[in-house]
């Protein structure tokens, strides 16, 4: 099946900082394609799908899959099964990187493609299982995407690139690989995989896809704030992402200090529009 990827290199689902507005900066910007956060099929927060992106979901169990993909399909490019999130909320449900039986990952998967004739990707970590995920994927799935760091290693230590070939070896689907992705290390890697996805790299920082691309964007927090606001995004995102966007700044930890202790937009506002600062 086509994927639906304009170029090479993707958005990475990132729990948080996913929101629409950072989502339509990174499209807008250059991204292939872009990955939501991790999505319960079980939720009942609104859905801002006006990117297009491939939608993750995670879950343990196929309660609801049929029902949340019914009424999403039409909005999305694609669908995408999160077995690789290793956080605290993810170990406190058994999802993600902790959901470990691969029966029930089967039963999932199997449900997900009976619901979708849309493209569909699972997405996990470097573990005892990994090549078990694989063949289960060959059933179902039209591309997979390899982290192969483990799940006690989080986002620390060295990624281990040789175990990621490994699975691009072992199987005829096409792989995504993720991690430690930027603007200057992405060739290397796509001599060796079919895509790439950058996270965080691009935290506070679109313009890195629009770099790769040859071309300039200049997108900035305001540009984000505007998206934000027509969202009607909620305060404490809007302050978590001011500070994503002061990353690089001159004086960026005095910053985001002072971003943590505002209690309105017009705050925010203020600090972030300072001279010294330039991130509005």
């Amino acid at each position: 099946m086509k994927l639906p990827f304009k170029n090479k290199i993707l958005l990475a689902p990132m729990e948080e900082i996913n929101d629409i507005a950072f989502r339509l900066l990174c499209k807008k910007a250059g991204a292939g394609i872009t990955y939501t956060g991790l999505t319960s099929p079980l939720t009942k927060e609104r859905l801002y799908l006006q990117d297009k992106p491939v939608l993750q979901i995670f879950a343990k169990s196929q309660k609801g899959i049929k029902e949340f993909m019914k009424k999403y399909d039409d909005k999305i490019a694609m669908w995408d099964f999160n077995l690789g999130c290793p956080s605290k909320n993810a170990r406190k449900k058994g999802i993600g990187s902790f959901l470990k039986d691969l029966n029930t990952i089967e039963k999932i998967l199997k449900e997900m493609r009976k619901n979708t004739k849309k493209p569909l990707g699972v997405k996990f970590r470097k573990s005892n299982i990994s090549f078990e995920i694989v063949k289960i994927a060959e059933k179902y799935c039209d591309v997979i995407c390899i982290h192969p760091r483990t799940q006690s290693e989080g986002y620390s230590g060295k990624p281990d690139i040789e175990f990621a070939k490994k699975i691009k070896q072992s199987t005829n689907l096409p792989v995504i690989y993720s991690g430690n992705i930027d603007d200057k290390n992405y060739k290397i890697f796509l001599k060796e995989f079919d895509f790439v996805m950058i996270g965080r790299a691009s935290i506070g920082n679109p313009n890195i896809f629009s770099k790769i691309q040859n071309k300039k964007t200049n997108f900035n927090f305001k540009n984000w704030l505007e998206l934000a606001q027509k969202y009607k995004l909620p305060f404490k995102q809007i302050k978590f992402q001011a500070m994503n966007f002061s990353k690089g700044k001159k004086d960026s930890r005095q910053l985001r200090n002072q971003i943590a202790k505002t209690k309105s937009l017009e705050e925010i506002e203020k600090l972030t529009n300072f001279k010294n600062y330039k991130i509005i």
